[in-house]
């Protein structure tokens, strides 16, 4: 047994070689370990699945799940997505698939902890509360345990890119060549991508800014166009540049089409940002020069599209546009007409090679252009202000032309396609909130509910029809792309559109309560029974931290009216409001307190710079520190030797720390002390941790919006020896008092290579070891500082913006809890130390 099986995707199979793969998927189930820390034969890992697709057993029995953190086919995604309505029993292989594209360097242990985050996110919202903790068999040793999750899962992943994609196309030739999937990056790059979601090239490295524009010819070319205003002719099927047929400096590429117009040859059309438009021959390439309209020095959407009747009348004066108090003379057009409908801010235009005519106004600005393929003449606007509208380029119009359908409420639509669903042309638009809507035209109702499609706005759609069924692809600035099937059993029951969760908290002991802020609704969960409570509705916080005062516990909460809630949640019953805090210009994005016997204290960074501190038993400000440059995004306290520390980092790359001792007695004699400045040169420092050592030092991490997680040795004030000898001054627990920290030095850096840090926290593992859990664009890294080794990649297929270590009781030993949240939802983890 040394040959790989027959791929199942290349023909049926007899009914006995079924039975025969059904056999074999069988035995070979059985030879699989039950312990998933212990490898299998190398066969089973990149082999059984395939098997089992065979066989038609394609299920948790046949690949068991301690055969996952293994499998090395990469292809679970393709084995399932041949046999989309499976009635097997695949949980396990479904969380599995989620994950696939971003495993592909992780470790066996690494693979493990994701795994079952996966498969609890997927779970447990069906199981009873006492039932979520539980690790289920094979399991028990994994050194991650998901004890709460109320999260997303990632959903349609076809593809992993890395920069994120700004334009999409395909390929569908005729004959032996295989489809492609053709998209552009962000960096300049274009990348050609097989059906299964694989690269059939290395990245082309075509243009020096975004890939904005891709345009499909015959016989594999495609014609590439970008912010550096370069038009590029790319042979997809050779993966080979062709040539450059046009660059327009200073200028960016805002619309790239073919048109025919009547009396001349198939044109390129390529629109810039200046207004300008350049034409090409479609079969040479060469510059041809036909009628155009002027247009205004503004960015330009193009379309082409056919006339079937009489035309809106043209416009006085040529290929010059309509202006307000224009005459409108009426005038046919014969049936079948090329047209070039073009866009600028609020108006849509129609030029027929002889006359520009104005077709519609809009009340917004016109971000997406779109003439169905139909040739009616019709044509879709998506507008600034989240609407879609759809016009008849033949018909006339008002200068202010209703909508006749509406879009995705505010939510701005990014890219419209038109695609085929059940044999019937549908427009899907992809939105800034990353979903993809499906449309029934020329009605405008929105078909079926939101494709929950990714964590950032969308960028681009395209799609492909092969063997009679079609699939939508859709690109987003989460770097991933994402594949929908448009058939009816599919779109039926979609995945749920998660409402992203905005901040979250989670508080000390003895409760355990977990505080989430999605849209304008706070919720607080008990995550051991799990009873919800609504705190607030009206008003999403920007910003949420737990308060321990005396024998109540406070919520702290960062409003959009710039003040700082404080809600009592020690009592069951109505939420009572104990204060506001206020002082700051712009809602507070980040909250910590500082309390201790003699002092309650709780600090508030925001958008306009400044840090300040509320006295929480007067409400009155205590200081206000505005040192930074722009918005502050993260804080830190710590309790150190002298007193309370708070450190704050900023979008100016900066992190200051503050002796709020030193800044209380400063008030009185008049001195303010200068902060701590560290320059972290990581571009911006999105999150901040403090933390003390054994010995009486002092650390600081910062993650980094460049992808480091930098660690700081806060150094203590030095007195200078000849100066001490001569002037001894106070007695030394006088000097104690007055002693506290001038500076920082670099001890450790640690580069995961997943993208942007969002968020960074600690904890003390056995032996004394300082491990730090650290969030990137794709998942959470655990990471030992005392050796500078990463230890464990557990992904969840989103990014985290906020990792906290629960508070723990003075006399607890379990193992540390951390709190994960991201826009797709929140987990609560149990970390075996022991076991990393």
């Amino acid at each position: 047994m040394t040959e790989p099986p027959e791929r199942p995707d290349r023909g049926p199979q007899a009914p006995g070689q079924v039975e025969i793969q059904q056999k074999l998927a069988a035995a070979l189930a059985g030879l699989v370990p039950d312990d998933p820390s212990i490898p299998p034969h190398p066969y089973l890992r990149r082999h059984l699945a395939q098997h089992a697709a065979q066989g038609h057993v394609l299920d948790d029995t046949h690949v068991p799940p301690a055969l996952l953190p293994w499998e090395t086919s990469a292809a679970v995604r393709r084995l399932l997505a041949a046999g989309e309505s499976s009635p097997l029993r695949q949980q396990w292989l479904q969380a599995w698939a989620k994950l696939e594209p971003f495993t592909r360097n992780l470790s066996p242990l690494s693979r493990l902890a994701s795994l079952q985050l996966a498969h609890h996110a997927a779970t447990a919202r069906h199981l009873p509360p006492e039932q979520r903790g539980t690790p289920p068999e094979p399991f028990a040793g994994s050194p991650v345990t998901p004890l709460w999750s109320d999260c997303a899962s990632a959903e349609n992943l076809w593809a992993l890119t890395d920069p994120a994609v700004t334009s999409l196309t395909s390929l569908t030739p005729r004959g032996p060549r295989r489809t492609l999937v053709v998209a552009g990056d962000d960096h300049g790059a274009v990348r050609l991508l097989r059906p299964d979601g694989t690269a059939a090239a290395a990245p082309l490295p075509l243009h020096q800014g975004a890939v904005t524009q891709l345009l499909p010819l015959a016989d594999g070319l495609v014609v590439t166009a970008g912010t550096d205003g370069r038009v590029t002719v790319l042979d997809a099927h050779r993966a080979r540049p062709i040539r450059q047929i046009h660059h327009r400096e200073r200028a960016w590429v805002s619309s790239l089409i073919r048109h025919e117009q009547s009396a001349y040859a198939s044109t390129l059309l390529a629109a810039y940002d200046d207004g300008h438009i350049a034409a090409f021959d479609a079969a040479t390439f060469q510059p041809v020069d036909i009628p155009l309209p002027v247009l205004e020095s503004a960015p330009v959407l193009l379309q082409s599209t056919r006339l079937p009747g009489r035309a809106a009348p043209p416009a006085p004066g040529g290929g010059a546009p309509a202006q307000d108090g224009d005459a409108v003379v009426p005038g046919p057009r014969p049936r079948g007409t090329p047209v070039l409908l073009f866009a600028q801010h609020d108006t849509v235009g129609c030029f027929d090679g002889r006359t520009t005519t104005r077709c519609s106004r809009h009340p917004a600005a016109v971000r997406a252009l779109l003439a169905p393929p139909d040739g009616s003449g019709r044509y879709v606007v998506a507008l600034e202000d989240g609407s879609l509208a759809l016009h008849d380029a033949a018909a006339p119009h008002p200068r202010l032309a209703p909508p006749t359908g509406t879009g995705p409420g505010t939510t701005q639509a990014t890219a419209l396609r038109v695609v085929e669903v059940e044999n019937r042309q549908t427009l899907a638009s992809a939105s800034a909130d990353g979903t993809v809507r499906l449309w029934e035209l020329p009605a405008l109702r929105p078909l079926h509910q939101a494709l929950p499609g990714h964590s950032a706005p969308a960028t681009a759609l395209t799609s492909v029809t092969r063997d009679g069924h079609t699939r939508l692809y859709s690109a987003g600035l989460d770097c991933t792309i994402r594949a929908w099937p448009l058939s009816a059993a599919a779109l039926h029951d979609p995945p749920r559109v998660w409402t992203p969760i905005t901040v979250s908290a989670l508080s000390p002991p003895p409760m355990r309560l977990l505080a989430t802020a999605e849209e304008t609704r706070t919720k607080v969960w008990n995550i051991e029974t799990g009873a919800e409570r609504l705190v607030h509705e009206g008003d999403s916080p920007t910003a949420l931290a737990w308060v321990p005062l005396g024998t109540r516990l406070l919520l702290a909460a960062g409003m959009s009216d710039s003040s700082v809630a404080l809600w009592d949640l020690t009592e069951r019953g109505p939420v009572s409001t104990v204060r506001e805090l206020t002082g700051h210009y712009s809602p507070a994005l980040c909250l910590v307190p500082m309390v201790d016997d003699s002092t309650a204290l709780l600090a508030g960074g925001g958008a306009d710079g400044r840090v300040l501190v509320w006295d929480l038993s007067t409400g009155q400000t205590v200081h206000s520190f505005s040192q930074h440059v722009l918005s502050v995004r993260c804080l830190a306290s710590v309790h150190s030797r002298y007193g309370f520390l708070l450190a704050s980092g900023g979008s100016d790359g900066n992190v200051r720390i503050w002796d709020l001792r030193r800044h209380s007695r400063a008030a009185d004699d008049g001195h303010r002390p200068d902060p701590i400045t560290i320059r972290c040169e990581q571009h911006a420092v999105n999150d901040v941790a403090f933390f003390p050592l054994d010995n009486g030092g002092l650390r600081l991490a910062t993650a980094g919006q460049d992808g480091s997680l930098k660690v700081w040795s806060v150094r203590e004030e030095e007195q200078d020896g000849e100066e001490r000898e001569q002037d001894p001054g106070p007695r030394p627990e006088e000097r104690s008092r007055d002693r506290s920290y001038d500076g920082a030095d670099l001890v450790r850096e640690f580069n995961p290579g997943d993208g942007e840090l969002t968020a960074v926290t600690r904890f003390t593992a056995g032996r004394g070891r300082t491990l730090f859990a650290v969030a990137g664009r794709t998942g959470i890294h655990l990471w030992d500082a005392t050796v500078d080794r990463p230890l464990l990649q557990a992904v969840t297929g989103y990014p985290v913006n906020t990792l906290k270590m629960a508070p723990q009781r003075a006399s607890e030993s379990a193992a540390p809890v951390l709190l994960a949240t991201g826009e797709a939802g929140t987990m609560i983890l149990r970390l075996d130390d022991k076991r990393l």
